[in-house]
């Protein structure tokens, strides 16, 4: 997932946003209208809780640009059950399985009206279709939800291998795949090649978020920085407040970044496979996080404050022929 806004939203907050939501989209005259009202939101979720990301997909042409929009709303909920609400592990469990099971009505409803008479919340009902739409295997989404799980429930990672396949795969790649589906390749036999770009980018993204938060995941009880890396360092169980495992865990965070910094290049190298209309999204998502694990790169404190990209850094990697787009989108265009 993609990095928080300044403020985010309670769990009140999201349960009437919802309830306003579905009765807005059920009040709507058919399947489009209601699907635009949901949209309207989801745009909102993403202008509040990503800054980075809602400036990048600006770029998108307005099919894709509402599409992806309904992705992030629909993988940003139960994100914030697992990071932000005030539950204990048995309730947020509960939340993430009754989110599945509205996520599997959604599946079976043949229209977007009925999925919500039938209890599915709109952000779901909305994904159900762009599923439908676009061709995303429908386990990819099933394969998410079970890495918000293991934030549930966190265990350690043996390697590098082992975090990329036991929790990167479901919480960042497949999201990659989702978006892959909604950008489109350049001709049909690039879509390998793109879904291959796509599975880098999650990954660096994903690795990004990682040493960027070592801190942060310490006190929600996880660990993400593969046991190997901390065994070179003398280090058995990651505990930021040790002065002395800084030196050991600096050496550890600058692994990973450089890794991550390998799979940027990686995404980058086959970034021709997209669809012309989404490369210059996707290229300013490569530039702005990438410039984010660098400033991670070059820290001696990244332990004691989590590192961000200024705005006004942002907006030097994007097209400056499109920058007109922004204050047009932050005014809800």
């Amino acid at each position: 997932m993609t990095g928080s806004g300044s403020k985010v939203w309670s769990q009140a907050d999201w349960q009437r946003i919802e309830r306003d939501l579905g009765t807005a989209a059920l009040h709507a005259a058919g399947d489009d209208e209601a699907r635009t009202v949901i949209v309207r939101q989801a745009r909102a979720v993403l202008q509040q809780y990503s800054t980075s990301f809602f400036a990048v997909t600006r770029f998108l042409p307005p099919r894709k640009r509402a599409q992806v929009e309904i992705i992030y709303a629909s993988v940003r909920y139960p994100d914030e059950i697992v990071d932000t609400f005030p539950l204990n592990a048995a309730e947020r469990l509960r939340c993430l399985d009754e989110w599945r099971a509205g996520y599997e009505k959604g599946l079976r409803a043949r229209k977007l009206q009925n999925s919500l008479r039938e209890g599915v919340p709109p952000f779901v009902a909305a994904f159900t279709r762009v599923v439908r739409e676009t061709g995303i295997p429908e386990e990819h989404y099933r394969s998410f939800l079970d890495a918000m799980r293991l934030d549930v429930e966190p265990r350690p990672f043996s390697s590098l291998p082992d975090l990329i396949d036991s929790y990167i795969y479901g919480s960042a790649i497949v999201v990659g795949y989702f978006l892959t589906h909604v950008y489109g390749p350049a001709r049909p036999g690039d879509f390998e090649r793109a879904l291959e770009s796509a599975r880098n980018l999650g990954i660096a993204l994903q690795l990004t978020n990682f040493v960027r938060d070592v801190g942060e995941d310490q006190r929600r009880g996880r660990q993400y920085l593969p046991l190997d890396l901390l065994a070179e360092e003398g280090i058995a169980w990651v505990d930021t407040t040790d002065l002395r495992q800084h030196d050991g865990l600096r050496r550890v965070i600058r692994k990973v970044a450089l890794e991550a910094r390998a799979h940027y290049a990686a995404a980058q190298r086959n970034l021709d496979a997209f669809a012309p209309d989404s490369r210059t999204a996707i290229q300013a998502c490569i530039d702005v996080y990438g410039q984010l694990n660098d400033r991670i790169l070059r820290s001696e404190d990244g332990l004691a404050r989590r590192e961000s990209v200024p705005m006004t850094q942002k907006f030097r990697v994007l097209p400056s022929s499109k920058y007109w787009r922004l204050p047009l989108a932050y005014l809800g265009w």
